[in-house]
C-alpha cells in the first residue's frame, strides 16, 4: 500500500509543462523528439516518460530516474549520467557514445542495437538486460555486471571488461576482439561462436561455459580457469595449456 501511494503521489506531482531543470518531475510525460542537449536535468524524475527520439547530447543527468521510460532512438552522446537509473527502460537503438555512465543501472532494460562506443560504464548494472546487436566498441566496463544478459551479436571489440561479471550471459556470436577481460567472470555463459581473437583473458573464469566454435586466436589465457575447471598455464596463448 505504501509503495502504491508513493507512486501515485509522484505521478500527481509531475509537471509536464515545467522547464528542463535539476529535479524536474516529468513522470509519465510525453517529451518525445524534444531537444535537451546541454541541459541540466540532474536528479530529474523521468520514470515512465515517453522520451523516444529525444536529444540529450552533452546533457547533465547525474542520478536522474529513467525507470520504465521509453528512450528508444534517443541520443545521449557525451552526456554525464553517473548513477542514473534506467531499470526496465525501452532503449532500442538509443545512442550513448562517449557518455559517462559509471554506476548506472540498466537492469532488465531492452537496449537492442544501442550504441555505447567509447562510453564509460564503470561498475554499471546490466543484469538481465536485452542488448542484442549493441555496440560497446572501446567502452570502459571495468567491474560491470552483465550477468544473465542477452548479448547475441554484441560488439565488445577493444572494450575494457576487466573484472566484469558475464556469468550465465547468452552471448552467442558476440565479438570480443582485442578486449580486456582480465579477471572477468564468464561462468556458465553461452559463448558459442564468440570471437575472442587477441583478447586478454588472463585470470578470467570460464567454469562450465559453452565455448563451441569460439575463436581464441592469439588470446591470452594465462591463469584462466577453463570451462572444464582446468587452470591454464601462465604461458597459454590461443588455447588453454
Amino acid at each position: 500500500m505504501a509503495s502504491t501511494f508513493l507512486l501515485l503521489s509522484t505521478e500527481m506531482q509531475a509537471s509536464c509543462e515545467a522547464e528542463a531543470a535539476p529535479r524536474v518531475n516529468w513522470t509519465g510525460c510525453d517529451k518525445s523528439g524534444q531537444d535537451f542537449s546541454g541541459k541540466d536535468l540532474s536528479n530529474a524524475v523521468l520514470s515512465k516518460a515517453n522520451l523516444s527520439g529525444a536529444n540529450f547530447t552533452s546533457a547533465r543527468l547525474k542520478h536522474a530516474d529513467f525507470n520504465f521510460s521509453d528512450i528508444s532512438g534517443a541520443v545521449f552522446d557525451k552526456a554525464r549520467m553517473q548513477g542514473v537509473r534506467l531499470i526496465g527502460a525501452k532503449a532500442a537503438k538509443a545512442s550513448f557514445k562517449a557518455a559517462i555512465m559509471d554506476d548506472t543501472n540498466f537492469s532488465r532494460s531492452d537496449m537492442a542495437q544501442a550504441d555505447f562506443r567509447q562510453a564509460r560504464l564503470k561498475q554499471a548494472e546490466f543484469y538481465e538486460a536485452k542488448l542484442g546487436g549493441a555496440n560497446f566498441g572501446g567502452a570502459f566496463l571495468h567491474g560491470a555486471n552483465l550477468s544473465r544478459s542477452y548479448l547475441v551479436n554484441v560488439v565488445f571489440d577493444e572494450a575494457d571488461l576487466s573484472q566484469a561479471d558475464l556469468s550465465s550471459a547468452y552471448a552467442e556470436s558476440a565479438n570480443f576482439r582485442e578486449a580486456n577481460l582480465i579477471a572477468a567472470v564468464l561462468n556458465k555463459a553461452d559463448l558459442k561462436s564468440v570471437d575472442f581473437s587477441g583478447a586478454d583473458l588472463s585470470k578470467a573464469s570460464l567454469r562450465d561455459a559453452v565455448i563451441d566454435d569460439a575463436i581464441f586466436d592469439n588470446a591470452r589465457l594465462g591463469r584462466a580457469i577453463w570451462y572444464d575447471l582446468k587452470r591454464c598455464r601462465s604461458s597459454s596463448v590461443g588455447s588453454c595449456q
